[in-house]
């Protein structure tokens, strides 16, 4: 009999321990960012948790990528976009819960270098920006898809030197991508956000693109149809709050 109860002990513990392990709360919310909120991001989850919940899991990637994912059925909580179109995107394929969209915060757009190889260039109509990159090529993120090239592109046509600069474009997945390919002195230029290269020491920038010279640099946020976990409404307001709001600032984002 003693030997029967264990066995049947034992089974019983079997069969509880896979549901223990599957528990949807043992993590947090699933939240698909847009590469260039690494940091800011990584600093609120951290946050979060320090509050009591379970700490959100953070997936980085440019917002086209991320947005294709969502479209293709990623069981996702929430999507952070680093721009409005990709949102919109998302939102007309039905994959946003209404009421949930809100911008969380804006960016500027720089210029950078190796902060080892500095060059000297004034940001502005007709500025000579291809005779600066010589033989090298200009890091961007992909111009036609990805929200941070395509705001480079936008500032550089308003200043009339897209043409001369687009057939030496190294073009990349993501934000994050065309910072290291300064950051290695691969490229001698590069266009990404502020906080991109704030995040950096082996860069610095050269100069700031002019507000008018591209759309507003917008962050949108929303909680997506196929969110589950019940920390992820939670977690929308908290990134939407003051202290939510203050770490942004922390990395430099600015106000949307």
């Amino acid at each position: 009999m003693p030997s029967l109860i264990l066995r049947l002990a034992a089974l019983l513990s079997l069969l509880v321990m896979p549901a223990a392990h599957a528990a949807p709360d043992d993590r947090g919310p699933l939240v698909l960012a847009a590469a260039s909120m690494q940091e800011a991001m990584t600093a609120a989850a951290e946050s979060w948790a320090a509050r009591g919940h379970p700490r959100p899991v953070l997936s980085f990637a440019g917002s086209s990528a991320l947005a294709r994912q969502i479209k293709a059925g990623a069981p996702a909580d929430l999507y952070l976009s680093a721009d409005e179109e990709w949102m919109t995107d998302v939102d007309r394929a039905g994959f946003i819960v209404r009421g949930t969209r809100a911008n969380m915060a804006g960016n500027r757009l720089v210029l950078i270098a190796p902060a080892a190889k500095p060059v000297a260039l004034r940001i502005g109509r007709g500025m000579p920006i291809a005779r600066a990159l010589g033989k090298g090529r200009l890091a961007m993120a992909d111009p036609d898809s990805v929200p941070a090239g395509k705001y480079g592109k936008a500032a550089l046509t308003a200043l009339g030197v897209w043409p001369s600069v687009a057939p030496k474009v190294a073009r990349a997945d993501n934000v994050r991508a065309a910072l290291a390919l300064v950051e290695r002195g691969e490229t001698p230029l590069g266009i990404v956000y502020a906080t991109d290269a704030r995040a950096s020491r082996a860069v610095r920038i050269v100069g700031t693109f002019p507000v008018g010279s591209h759309a507003p640099i917008r962050y949108p946020l929303a909680r997506l149809k196929a969110s589950r976990h019940r920390d992820a409404e939670a977690f929308r307001r908290y990134l939407l709050s003051g202290p939510g709001k203050a770490i942004l600032a922390r990395y430099g984002f600015t106000a949307p």
